[in-house]
């Protein structure tokens, strides 16, 4: 089994940068399909923000796209969110997720606002 715990969340003012992380233990990310990450804003649903598949293709929600970036670090064991231009809308809880071996795993969630 696959544990994932993120890290780097925290608050901070409109139009400034955040980067997330994701540690991984029990299994390695290059070992994965896929790695992404999500969001949950107050009130709403969970929803992908951005994911990496086989390890090399990259995509992005509209809302995010030319903002955000995520990469994964096989050296490391770790992905990361950089967050750019951050805005009031992207407060949530942020959870990374992996893919791997046939089997979904999940982070706790890192608690992200943005205030203006």
């Amino acid at each position: 089994q696959m544990q994932l715990v993120e890290s780097g969340g925290g608050s901070v003012q409109a139009g400034g940068s955040l980067k997330l992380s994701c540690a991984a233990s029990g299994d390695t990310f290059s070992r994965c399909g896929m790695v992404a990450w999500y969001r949950q804003a107050p009130g709403k649903v969970r929803v992908l923000v951005s994911d990496i598949n086989g390890g090399a293709i990259t995509r992005y929600t509209d809302s995010v796209q030319g903002r955000f970036t995520i990469s994964q670090d096989n050296s490391k064991n770790t992905m990361h969110l950089q967050m750019n231009s951050l805005k009031t809308e992207d407060t949530a809880i942020y959870y990374c997720a992996a893919v791997c071996r046939g089997n979904t795993y999940w982070g706790q969630g890192t608690q992200v606002t943005v205030f203006s």
